[in-house]
């Protein structure tokens, strides 16, 4: 296992802590992040901004390490990206990527807050990440992408999976609010829990589609909504 990556394991100061709460990262919640870890790094930073839900880091964190160890190099579309942290931790984690372009129909005011905090600190990494607001479906998307959906809510992880797999381009998505009557279920929903069963349905496209794909979870002290899916094209 890489330095970096042990590293990044070692969090003794957090181990008794919610990172799952709605608790918004203050000063106060500094003496956690005391460590010499990337993880440490960030979470101090964000604390500084103190505008980021606790859960919404941890979440973030989890979700673009596992994606980076399926999907590194080329641009990045952070889809109804919020804040915009994925986008940016996979800049500062991936150095190959060119540009993180954070996208969102409404971005919320704390995207300010994270982004001077975030350049203040990484200011070569600030350079690569931009936000844009305008619909999902608008974006162009190539080959060289990789489409990330992270709490996408509802139909917007399947606008999302529909760019990359139109464009032929990585994707990845921890999706979230299954609607029930609105999203395909393959006819599973009779079997196991529906919001699953959308899930299967949409891994099964992407395979159907030419997709290598990979199923994971975060951890569920984390977020309950917890299922990640990496897809790449195969060859």
């Amino acid at each position: 296992m890489p330095k970096m990556e042990k590293a990044a394991l070692a969090e003794p100061s957090r181990k008794h802590w919610n990172r799952g709460s709605k608790q918004v990262l203050t000063s106060y919640d500094l003496h956690h992040f005391a460590g010499n870890t990337l993880l440490d790094a960030v979470g101090r930073t964000i604390c500084g901004a103190a505008c980021l839900p606790r859960k919404e880091l941890f979440e973030s964190w989890e979700v673009v390490r596992k994606v980076l160890r399926r999907a590194r190099g080329g641009p990045v579309l952070d889809l109804a990206c919020g804040h915009g942290l994925v986008g940016w931790l996979v800049a500062l984690l991936d150095r190959t990527t060119p540009i993180a372009t954070c996208v969102d129909t409404c971005l919320p005011h704390s995207r300010e807050q994270i982004t001077a905090a975030l350049s203040t600190r990484w200011p070569e990494v600030g350079l690569r990440v931009h936000y844009l607001e305008a619909p999902l479906d608008s974006m162009r998307v190539d080959d060289t992408t990789r489409v990330l959906a992270v709490h996408a809510c509802g139909a917007l992880t399947d606008q999302a999976l529909n760019l990359a797999v139109a464009a032929g381009a990585r994707f990845s998505a921890l999706p979230c609010c299954h609607s029930y009557r609105k999203l395909a279920d393959g006819g599973l929903s009779g079997w196991v829990d529906p919001a699953l069963a959308i899930d299967v349905t949409r891994v099964c496209r992407l395979r159907q589609a030419g997709y290598q794909v990979w199923t994971s979870t975060i951890s569920t002290d984390v977020t309950p909504q917890n299922r990640l899916m990496i897809a790449v094209p195969k060859p």
